[in-house]
């Protein structure tokens, strides 16, 4: 159970979550497969390859070796590309791939640390063109995630400038505590995997979701909750959590009601005249 909200005189907390199978239901990168090839990116063989790899991720077989594979294949797949074609292409097909697939309960959870006072900080393998805009989408205060090298050309050169990738994630949260000021000791953490073991045991409260076998052993050994994810739901059709409009939004809304709220009482008062007189 989280518990409740911050006291601001103790130091800043955070909720960490990776992102393929514990926000979103399947690989955020591999989902983009049939845009890339549609944007002219990738070719029909290579959709094929990414929709097994997909299989093979989502059916939990994916482990350290395999993980290694599927990052040389994807380092090598999108040398040459583009950065803001891709980007554009994510930004286009993001609302109609990534929307559904975002499990509910995450969402959820995501919701109540943010009015528990706590950042969200999305910490994913995936590259950050990808990873970016879901964060945003989720309304994470910050994204941790792989990032490619970019020549002068403005495309990738298939080199890998940073991978959070098992220790590298446990290395980027504690440069993030010292550097935010979050008390890891009560900062919660979220992974399905066991790769993310280093992450997982450098907060206080490590939750294993939808766990891999290895991760559940872990987790079962270590006294850490375990949680079932299973609802993908789109962000529009959860209440309240995310229906609430952003602030600037609900500025907008408070505005027009007021107008609304002021509009009626002139019409009120224009009407009881009438009638007296």
């Amino acid at each position: 159970m989280l518990k409740g909200v911050e006291n601001h005189s103790l130091p800043r907390t955070a909720a960490f979550f990776d992102l393929d199978k514990t926000v979103i239901a399947k690989s955020s990168t591999l989902t983009f497969s049939k845009s890339f090839y549609q944007g002219g990116l990738i070719n029909r063989r290579a959709v094929l390859r990414t929709a097994y790899a997909q299989f093979v991720f989502l059916a939990g077989g994916a482990d350290h070796d395999q993980m290694e594979r599927m990052r040389a294949y994807l380092s090598a797949l999108c040398r040459g590309w583009n950065v803001q074609q891709v980007k554009e292409i994510v930004a286009e097909t993001l609302h109609d791939l990534i929307d559904p697939i975002i499990y509910d309960e995450a969402a959820s959870l995501i919701e109540e640390h943010h009015t528990a006072g706590r950042d969200v900080v999305i910490v994913s393998t995936s590259g950050a063109e990808v990873v970016e805009p879901i964060g945003e989408l989720l309304g994470a205060d910050r994204v941790v995630a792989t990032r490619m090298v970019v020549g002068e050309d403005g495309c990738f050169t298939g080199e890998v400038e940073y991978y959070a990738y098992g220790p590298t994630k446990a290395e980027a949260i504690r440069e993030l505590a010292a550097s935010e000021g979050y008390d890891l000791s009560r900062c919660y953490a979220y992974s399905d995997s066991a790769t993310d073991v280093p992450m997982l045991e450098a907060v206080g409260h490590p939750h294993a979701v939808n766990p891999d076998r290895a991760l559940r052993r872990e987790a079962l050994a270590r006294g850490w909750q375990i949680l079932d994810f299973h609802r993908p739901v789109r962000l529009k059709q959860r209440i309240p959590a995310f229906s609430v409009p952003p602030r600037p939004a609900l500025v907008a809304v408070a505005a027009i009601g007021a107008a609304a709220a002021t509009a009626g009482l002139v019409w009120y008062a224009n009407r009881r005249r009438a009638t007296a007189v």
